[in-house]
């Protein structure tokens, strides 16, 4: 699934889980669906199931978020005591909640949060009603589970061996639908990608082992400028005070400010990967730890101190590409509403000759020396190789049985993820646009939100089968220089695009008959062998889904290879896919769910109100689900906007 494809559901308010290879673009996909509903003047609640990762979306902690804290278990006079102070507030005020990293999360944390959330609301619906985002991959670092504790008396969520967010019961009552980016905006080497792409599939081969092989130096040889990959802290501390200390003249010191209360200022900072006091000198190996597109830099990117400037004071860091960067302040902030609660800043730079694989995670770096020879988790080598861009990046010095496996749980369960995401696209391009905008404006007007003027656009030409002649222009660009020679990566250049989104253009001519299959011949060149072999196997497991045949060749064939070869298969080979559960569900049991209302219904809806019909029947008879029968009777204003 690409990102606006997953972007354009959110839009639905389905709940929704969002997954996808490290580098796919979750975090973009959520900023933009933040956009979209501030822009819409809905404020949505942005929590992350750490420290680090709230600090780096701007949100809380969902432990903080809802009041749990430290708690492992959720008594009675727990959630009484949750429910009566400034928490039932800020519960109550939200429309849609948003958890990062929810592969960090344990099951019963979220059980407790879906506990918290229906009692505030005041509703049985899953997470009261909420719409539920849950942002992350299970093949990354797993919660830490401390085994042998007992469940307290009276602890209403009763905690088992499970140990991911999955296997918890609020999992399976938001009815999640599963939206699997299929893109990758991190890594560019086709081999590296292989690599990542086998142990992700337990697929990993001595063919892959050699690329690893070859990465691999003795531990003097480590380049000095790239940063070291370690698994404890303590190894990361004392390495950069070892290699700072060596640095001739005097450590220059930049101290964190910051304003707000103090509990939220120390979370901000606990979760901040620029320290509260940072030293630095002239030949200090850094690395940024905020983007910053516009400043040249990104979170992962490395450099090296070359002086301060000499009015600011602000060191001047001179990238690996050769780029000079002058390094100012930046915040950090913790937003509420609109409001910001707290805010720290400081320099978004931090020593780099050492960093821990924690936290790496969620970083894009130029290079990296790692020792996976004392890996202990599941995920916790493939965490760190995702790190890197490309093989040449990467410094490897050695590795144990462990480093290259995956959890056969998460392993499974990932594959189960990938076929109902394909479900759910199948499903989603097939209806009409109109169709889908008005789901889009009725999710805003249930939220409280406002249509913008001009803002009713139609979503992204990949998924509808209605496409715009703007769309079609811009296919048909795609179109002619394709048809003059032009290779994928030729064209996604100079169309200033990504090749994942060419294959898109491809694949909606396709669709519409304007493309043939002598048209793209020439992309094929060089694999026509391979791409034989994937069309059989297309037909073989009679499907049309990329899912399956990946997991059939064992991820040997990437996925761009497997969309050139579907477009060669014939136009008639087409599998019908079985409507999935999420927003479709709501459309099968409220067959007028997201159709408009008319004159005749809203004065029949007005007169049932005022005769004291309840919502749940007004949304019987009206064949609609008792959210639009609220945001109905809200825009007639019989009640106060939810």
């Amino acid at each position: 699934m690409t990102q606006t494809q997953a972007l354009a559901i959110l839009k639905t308010g389905a709940n929704v889980f969002l997954t996808g290879e490290p580098g796919s673009g979750k975090t973009h996909v959520i900023n933009e669906y933040v956009a979209y509903l501030r822009a819409h003047e809905i404020e949505p609640a942005i929590t992350a199931s750490t420290g680090i990762a709230a600090t780096h979306i701007g949100g809380f902690t969902i432990h903080s978020w809802c009041g749990i804290g430290i708690k492992k278990q959720l008594e009675k006079r727990d959630l009484e005591k949750i429910a009566s102070g400034y928490i039932k507030k800020r519960v109550g005020r939200a429309r849609i909640l948003i958890i990062d990293e929810i592969s960090m999360l344990l099951p019963g944390t979220l059980a407790m949060v879906d506990v918290i959330c229906r009692k505030i609301k005041g509703s049985a619906a899953s997470f009261g009603g909420l719409q539920i985002v849950l942002v992350g991959d299970f093949f990354q670092l797993p919660p830490v589970v401390r085994y042998g504790e007992n469940n307290p008396q009276g602890s209403l969520i009763k905690e088992s061996s499970a140990r991911f967010a999955y296997d918890s019961p609020a999992w399976a009552s938001a009815d999640l639908t599963v939206c699997y980016l299929g893109e990758q905006y991190r890594q560019d080497d086709a081999n590296f990608l292989e690599v990542l792409t086998a142990i992700r599939c337990d697929r990993f081969e001595n063919r892959h082992l050699c690329h690893i092989k070859k990465r691999k130096i003795q531990r003097h040889l480590a380049p000095s400028y790239a940063p070291k990959l370690f698994s404890h802290n303590v190894d990361v501390d004392r390495v950069n005070e070892e290699m700072l200390v060596k640095l001739p003249g005097e450590a220059k010191v930049f101290l964190m400010l910051s304003k707000g209360p103090r509990p939220i200022v120390d979370a901000l900072k606990r979760g901040c990967l620029s320290p509260e006091k940072l030293s630095l000198k002239t030949g200090a190996a850094v690395m940024f730890t905020k983007n910053n597109l516009k400043g040249g830099f990104v979170n992962g990117t490395l450099g090296v101190i070359e002086g301060f400037d000499k009015t600011s004071g602000s060191p001047i860091v001179k990238t690996r590409n050769g780029r000079k960067i002058l390094a100012e302040l930046m915040d950090w902030a913790l937003e509420e509403n609109g409001v910001t609660r707290a805010q720290i800043t400081q320099l978004p730079l931090r020593l780099a000759w050492a960093i821990t694989v924690h936290k790496s995670q969620g970083m894009s770096m130029d290079e990296a020396v790692m020792d996976l020879s004392d890996v202990f988790e599941f995920g916790q080598g493939y965490v760190a190789l995702s790190r890197v861009r490309r093989l040449t990046g990467l410094h490897i010095l050695g590795w144990n049985d462990k480093a290259f496996l995956v959890h056969p749980e998460v392993l499974a369960m990932d594959t189960k993820f990938r076929t109902q995401s394909d479900k759910t696209m199948q499903t989603f391009s097939g209806m009409a646009e109109n169709k889908i905008v008005i789901m889009h404006e009725q999710f805003i007007h249930s939220c409280g939100g406002k249509i913008v003027s001009g803002s009713r656009i139609g979503i992204s030409q990949t998924i509808c089968k209605n496409r715009n002649a703007q769309g079609e222009r811009r296919w048909e660009r795609t179109l002619a220089l394709i048809q003059s020679g032009k290779t994928l990566a030729d064209v996604a250049k100079m169309r200033s695009r990504t090749e994942g989104t060419i294959l898109e253009h491809l694949e909606s001519l396709r669709a519409l008959n304007k493309l043939s299959v002598q048209d793209i011949a020439h992309l094929s060149h060089g694999f026509e062998q391979e791409i034989t072999k994937i069309n059989d196997a297309f037909r073989e497991l009679n499907t049309d889904k990329l899912s399956p045949v990946f997991e059939k060749f064992g991820g040997v064939y990437s996925y761009e290879k497997l969309r050139i070869a579907r477009l060669m298969l014939n136009k008639e080979f087409v599998q019908k896919i079985p409507v999935p559960t999420g927003f479709i569900k709501i459309m099968e049991e409220y067959p007028s769910a997201y159709l408009p209302w008319d004159k005749t219904q809203d004065e029949k809806l007005r007169e049932l109100f005022l005769k004291c019909s309840p919502v749940a029947g007004l949304a019987r008879t009206f064949n609609r689900t008792r959210g639009a029968i609220r945001s109905r009777l809200a825009k007639l204003g019989l009640i106060t906007k939810i």
